[in-house]
């Protein structure tokens, strides 16, 4: 039982990875992705930096040491100095380089985390409500909004004694009914709330994350770039209940013309249907 739980959780993770945006094979899958968008980009390059510096920070301090313990070592006939012994231009330097250390990489990522919370300029507005287990998703001003779950061939397969190989499933718990449709070269933001307990919509592709928390209205962005269509797909990634790992987001980005499309043809088979429900009674005057 272990073992193919061990499977499944591996075929989920390599179906993860497998969007246009991580088309990459090999060691490349252990880094973070570029994404689709400007903003992942360059939160990629911030990550990259931080990296390095971190790597030849660790190369000096560990040369420095395993060069003082060959050079000093007590077959060479080093002899401990036991006095205290006080440098004030040392203290300076050791003090002094990790603040430039600091301020090198804080400028960038201050940099980087305006750019987040920029949400001016938007041009689409979409409501995302996380709820157990699933996300419903509302187009502000156009009238359109649908939910959005796990699709039913995962559903049914993900139960004990279904009967069904989830390998033969392709994007096994990683697809769903109805994905949110999205316009290429356009600012979206997102507004982003919880209707019973704390859930995180994210896409690896679109470099960004952001907590739904029930009555609070988070804020975030990404700007698919115009070549990039295609699906993306990503996972609520905040411990929200017993099928947490069962609400997947898959994000299906089109050119503008297409989804324009798609938003009327939407909008006006909501509007019909809503028109085709019986209209609520009202109570008779007294």
């Amino acid at each position: 039982m272990i073992r193919k739980s061990m499977a499944l959780l591996a075929t989920a993770a390599a179906a993860a990875l497998a969007s246009p945006a991580n088309a990459e094979s090999g060691w490349h899958l252990l880094n973070m992705t570029q994404g689709v968008t400007a903003i992942s980009r360059e939160i990629y390059h911030l990550h990259m930096l931080i990296f390095w510096v971190c790597v030849w920070i660790g190369v000096a301090v560990f040369g420095v040491m395993i060069w003082s313990i060959v050079k000093f070592r007590k077959s060479q006939g080093a002899v401990p100095d036991t006095t205290m012994v006080h440098n004030t231009k040392v203290e300076v330097v050791w003090t002094a380089i990790p603040v430039i250390i600091l301020i090198v990489m804080a400028v960038p990522a201050a940099k980087t985390l305006v750019q987040l919370e920029d949400t001016r300029n938007t041009e689409l507005t979409i409501k995302v409500t996380g709820f157990q287990w699933g996300w419903q998703y509302e187009y502000l001003d156009t009238g359109v909004r649908f939910f959005s779950r796990l699709d039913r061939v995962s559903d049914a397969a993900r139960h004990m004694g279904s009967g069904v190989d989830p390998t033969t499933i392709e994007h096994y718990l990683l697809n769903v009914d109805k994905p949110l449709i999205v316009p290429s070269g356009t600012k979206v933001r997102l507004l982003l709330t919880g209707a019973d307990v704390i859930h995180a919509w994210w896409v690896p592709a679109f470099g960004m994350k952001k907590d739904a928390i029930p009555g609070y209205v988070n804020e975030m962005w990404f700007n698919v770039d115009a070549d990039k269509t295609g699906v993306y797909r990503g996972q609520c990634v905040e411990l929200c209940g017993r099928d947490h790992g069962f609400m997947p987001i898959v994000v299906d980005v089109r050119t503008k013309e297409e989804f324009d499309k798609w938003l009327k043809s939407t909008a006006d088979q909501q509007k019909q249907a809503a028109a085709s429900q019986p209209a609520a009674a009202t109570p008779a005057a007294g």
